[in-house]
């Protein structure tokens, strides 16, 4: 449980010894930002007169990285055709030479199905949804989330200090999304509806010996979702191309809410990592960033298919 001290830093916004100011950015586009401090999952913090030159480059290299991406898949493809007539042409050649596999990760980053296509564009307009506090159907998730946290108690007003119980740091939790966008509220109410048991435990830290300075539930759970889009590159443009996006998009075809099932798996995994590390919540971050890691190594796993192969999908239950 979190310490009274602690409350009052959580609902002022001082996390690090510096005064944050608190302020409502529901307006924002998706997830941009994370919400405890201000780590930065892929890169460290630049100087703001670096901003600029940066973006430039990064710019540059996106746009490299696209025709490397064309031009590699372009060969990929033109080997495999050949490949194809050598060996089914019968010929002394073809017996001669091994079989070839154009199936490693990096061939995938192009090689997209239709259906794969179609899910991965809708769960891209589900990231660019922002949280609107002023939406009918953002704040009824919000009244259905805590219906599923805690069965059979009323309902609070949208401003309330009952809401610091579930996790959020201040009486109105419509501030903590920033840019944390409305799938962030999907991914903790799917989870509550999907695996309950597990959600139930996390949210009254039921397992292992807790640390006097907890994590708030519900904000460190729109951190979790921020650090998979960050993950699987999906607030970028076009296709994911890094290791983890492509394995994921592999699950994405086999399922439609892989998405929202990492996600509980990561929450999952996450406070496994903080319990083995017997971390407090300044620590909250680096938990995180280990969580990350070990969830890239089990995507890259050669036998995982669906999200239910991953080893800490057994972690869950319902």
């Amino acid at each position: 449980m979190l310490s009274g001290n602690l409350r009052r830093r959580l609902h002022h916004g001082d996390l690090d010894g510096r005064r944050n100011e608190h302020v409502d950015t529901s307006g924002t586009d998706g997830l941009n930002e994370p919400l405890l401090g201000t780590y930065s999952y892929d890169e460290p913090t630049k100087e703001y007169g670096d901003t600029r030159q940066q973006d430039i480059w990064d710019d540059r290299k996106k746009e490299q990285l696209h025709w490397a991406q064309l031009f590699c898949n372009l060969v990929a493809q033109w080997g495999q055709w050949l490949a194809n007539i050598i060996h089914n042409s019968g010929s002394v050649l073809g017996r001669m030479l091994p079989p070839i596999s154009f199936s490693g990760q990096d061939n995938l980053s192009l090689l997209l199905s239709p259906l794969q296509e179609e899910r991965l564009r809708n769960l891209k307009q589900r990231l660019g949804i922002p949280f609107d506090s002023a939406r009918v159907d953002h704040q009824d998730a919000l009244r259905q989330l805590w219906r599923l946290a805690y069965p059979g108690r009323q309902v609070p007003p949208l401003k309330s200090e009952l809401w610091k119980e579930m996790g959020w740091q201040g009486s109105d939790p419509s501030t903590d999304f920033r840019g944390g966008g409305f799938v962030s509220l999907e991914n903790l109410i799917f989870f509550a509806k999907t695996y309950p048991d597990s959600f139930q435990g996390l949210l009254h830290k039921r397992d292992g010996r807790r640390a006097e300075w907890e994590y708030p539930f519900a904000v460190a759970g729109i951190n979790i979702s921020f650090m998979l889009v960050q993950m699987l590159g999906l607030e970028l443009a076009g296709r994911p191309s890094s290791k983890a996006g492509i394995c994921f998009i592999k699950l994405l075809g086999e399922d439609e809410m892989a998405f929202d099932n990492l996600y509980c798996i990561a929450f999952q995994m996450m406070d496994a990592q903080w319990l083995a590390k017997r971390a407090s919540y300044m620590e909250f971050n680096e938990v995180l960033k280990a969580t990350r890691t070990q969830l890239e190594r089990e995507l890259s796993l050669d036998d995982v298919f669906s999200v239910r192969d991953l080893p800490a999908y057994n972690m869950l239950t319902r």
